[in-house]
């Protein structure tokens, strides 16, 4: 009984399939924990989307910030952007039972001391405060007014959290913090202009786990590709997940008990 965390997919079915395979992955024994962006971008979105469905019970799932892209544009009136590789997905006639099953998955999933999140966590929450944010965003998209909150989901406003936000603002922020978080500043206020490597950094912006925490606890994330899988000065206990398989990369588990580490090669073009 093996417990597996796997990098963002980014709708790389074939590499999904062969890493399975090189894992010998059993979904009665075994366990899939993956780190959001199954889809876009990559030329199976479909594909993986109903592969990680039909695991069932097998997988623990956390939404990215490309998850949320096709919510938002499935239900919530956004469009389409140049390279997105949604199509499949919202011609397909399981569409409406797909979307229903990724609108129902957390922000956040904790087991023991280890939390798992899409982009990270704020260095001052707590694995327990941010089981419970992502409880709060789960309302809101099982609610009776998904549509109107995926309406205004988007935008960096406000760009720093605090327990005093309410309504729309807090929920963005929320999402914010837990899917599109790379670079912050002392006051935990987020920065979304830089997206390459830590060079890219803000004056005064340092990477969120570039600060220390009050806690022990082991962190999961996907999200920043030109990280490589490696974490730099890390004041914490932390694990990047997403090895850039979209971008001619490789996909990335790893085993939760003893940290090791299983790539394959991308079958994707390299940019």
């Amino acid at each position: 009984m093996s417990t597996y965390v796997i990098g963002d997919l980014h709708g790389c079915h074939a590499e999904f399939v062969s890493l399975l395979e090189q894992l010998s992955f059993n979904p009665v024994s075994d366990t899939l924990w993956l780190v959001g962006d199954l889809i876009n971008r990559g030329p199976g979105s479909l594909a993986c989307l109903q592969e990680v469905q039909a695991l069932g019970s097998a997988v623990r799932c956390v939404l990215g910030n490309h998850d949320f892209h096709l919510l938002v544009v499935a239900r919530g009136g956004g469009k389409l952007k140049r390279h997105d590789t949604l199509d499949d997905i919202l011609s397909a006639p399981r569409r409406e039972e797909l979307l229903d099953w990724l609108q129902s998955q957390p922000l956040a999933v904790k087991q023991g001391n280890t939390l798992m999140t899409h982009a990270g966590v704020l260095p001052s929450w707590s694995a327990d405060q941010a089981v419970s944010f992502s409880q709060e965003v789960q309302a809101a998209l099982l609610s009776e007014r998904a549509g109107d909150f995926l309406t205004q989901l988007f935008g960096n406003q406000p760009d720093c959290f605090h327990d005093s936000l309410e309504g729309m603002d807090r929920l963005r922020c929320l999402v914010n913090v837990f899917t599109r978080m790379r670079f912050i500043d002392a006051d935990s206020r987020l920065d979304f202009a830089a997206k390459e490597g830590l060079e890219s950094a803000p004056e005064g912006f340092y990477p969120w786990f570039q600060y220390p925490r009050k806690d022990a606890l082991q962190l999961l994330f996907g999200h920043w590709a030109a990280l490589g899988g490696h974490t730099p000065e890390a004041q914490v206990n932390v694990e990047a997940l997403d090895t850039g398989c979209v971008w001619g990369g490789s996909l990335t588990a790893m085993n939760l008990a003893t940290g090791k580490r299983t790539s394959v090669p991308s079958r994707q073009p390299r940019h």
